[in-house]
């Protein structure tokens, strides 16, 4: 029995949360329970063990919980009858018994308060059938929201492993053609080297040609870029060169010796260096060797870029990575931007203002991967796939900042007031489950940062913060 000042089952009756009790459940109350009298100043503190379940009696009470560092303010009041503290210790060890939030009394106040053990006695005697609901409701939601939560995660899974099958697909069938052509290409340079075994050329006509040869070679890796007028004026002077000099086929060659960046003064050293009747299989045999480099330099772009592909997707899904680790943002948010570029598509200008002397930081990498694909896959849906997608990095006080703006219609006030709610969305019913800024919001939060969005039609920019000191606090999965 608490041998301590307590309230009366008549004063406790006058408290909204006990006024139902019946006389045998206020006299066990007023036996277990006390009044403690608390000064001015912090009452618990968020994550510190629950032990306790205050009422107010008299004074006030101040409720706060962290966001990115700082205190929030969720509720202020004195009115009596106003409860805190351990309000989950009816389900045991079921779930952390830690307080959720941080309480403080800005005044001399007053408290009934219960040992957060008698509080969880006391529900399951008096209360079995609504203990039964709390929980069920509790654990339900709970389950949901993590069904929901992993169906989110495979749904971006599912629509970037779609992205990304198409964009390895580009460059691995240009790999293949161009495989198939170079094989076909080294067959006919078998073909002029038996014609040179057999003595067609000249010692010092073919020497002169290998010289020529290996020029071309360091021309095509060096070809200037060309606008198309330019372009089309080249093949049209190396076209009627090679029709003049009675080279069959010259407008098929045209193209090739344009892109390899030769032209007719170049056609004209070959001449100078062969005799009329060998050079048709001259001009061939060294558009072969154009042919086998343009060939090669493109298998050499496909495979880069099928390994830059692969190595954003390993950037981006932090394979054989640690989950927490100290990570460049700008290489998170371009992983990011590379594993949606399908979604992106060709008309929407992607404009990169990056700080990049802003530090490297530690966070959970694949997590925050998962906020920058929510963000501009949202973006990205706002402007009906045209528009321009803005990245921005900075400093913002002791926080990095990345911001992401669309030019889409905007975000009405009273959509904008929601957006962050769970399971709120304004995609139709069976195309998004309304988790994505819910998702984000928590991996931020748990950052200790927070998240900002302003809006208006033809601009909308959310603002993700995060600090660059403290991060060394609790960071489990």
């Amino acid at each position: 029995m608490n041998p301590g000042p307590t309230l009366t089952p008549s004063e406790l009756r006058t408290l909204f949360l006990f006024e139902k009790l019946d006389d045998a459940q206020l006299e066990q109350l007023s036996s277990a329970g006390r009044i403690e009298v608390i000064e001015p100043g912090p009452v618990y503190r968020e994550g510190d063990p629950a032990t306790c379940f205050y009422v107010l009696v008299e004074g006030t009470v101040v409720l706060t919980k962290l966001s990115g560092g700082t205190e929030v303010e969720l509720v202020r009041t004195s009115h009596r009858g106003s409860y805190a503290g351990a309000w989950t210790a009816y389900m045991g060890d079921r779930v952390p018994q830690l307080y959720n939030g941080s309480m403080t009394v800005p005044e001399r106040s007053t408290f009934f308060v219960l040992d957060a053990g008698d509080f969880a006695r006391f529900m399951a005697d008096w209360f079995p059938m609504a203990l039964h609901l709390l929980e069920g409701l509790f654990f339900g939601n709970q389950n949901s929201r993590e069904i929901l939560d992993q169906r989110e995660r495979l749904l971006a899974l599912g629509s970037l492993s779609a992205g990304l099958t198409h964009e390895l697909n580009n460059p691995a069938a240009a790999a293949v053609r161009a495989t198939a052509s170079l094989r076909s290409r080294v067959a006919g340079m078998r073909h002029k080297l038996g014609m040179i075994a057999s003595g067609a050329y000249e010692p010092a006509t073919l020497h002169a040609l290998i010289e020529i040869q290996e020029e071309a070679v360091g021309l095509v890796t060096e070809a200037p870029t060309l606008s198309p007028l330019e372009e089309s004026d080249r093949e049209e002077a190396i076209g009627d060169w090679l029709e003049d000099h009675g080279i069959a086929g010259g407008w098929n060659l045209a193209p090739n010796f344009v892109q390899a960046g030769l032209d007719v003064a170049w056609l004209e050293r070959v001449a100078a260096a062969t005799s009329p009747s060998i050079l048709t299989g001259a001009v061939a045999w060294l558009n072969y060797t154009i042919e086998t480099e343009l060939l090669m330099n493109e298998i050499s772009d496909s495979t880069r870029r099928i390994s830059s592909l692969v190595g954003a997707a390993k950037q981006y899904s932090q394979m054989d990575r640690a989950p927490f680790q100290i990570s460049d943002v700008h290489e998170l948010l371009d992983s990011t931007l590379v594993m949606l570029s399908r979604k992106i598509g060709p008309d929407i200008d992607v404009v990169k203002d990056y700080d990049r002397a802003l530090p490297r930081i530690s966070v959970h990498a694949a997590e925050l991967n998962q906020v920058w694909t929510n963000l501009i896959d949202n973006a990205v849906g706002a402007m009906d796939g045209r528009g321009t997608l803005t990245i921005r990095t900075y400093r913002d006080g002791g926080c990095l900042a990345v911001a992401i703006g669309d030019t889409g219609s905007g975000i009405s006030d009273e959509v904008r007031d929601r957006i962050f709610e769970p399971f709120f969305t304004t995609k139709p019913v069976g195309e998004g489950t309304g988790l994505g800024l819910d998702i984000s919001w928590r991996i931020v939060d748990k950052h200790r940062g927070d998240i900002r969005v302003e809006s208006r039609p033809g601009h909308t920019e959310f603002v993700v913060r995060i600090p660059l000191a403290g991060q060394e606090g609790d960071h489990d999965e």
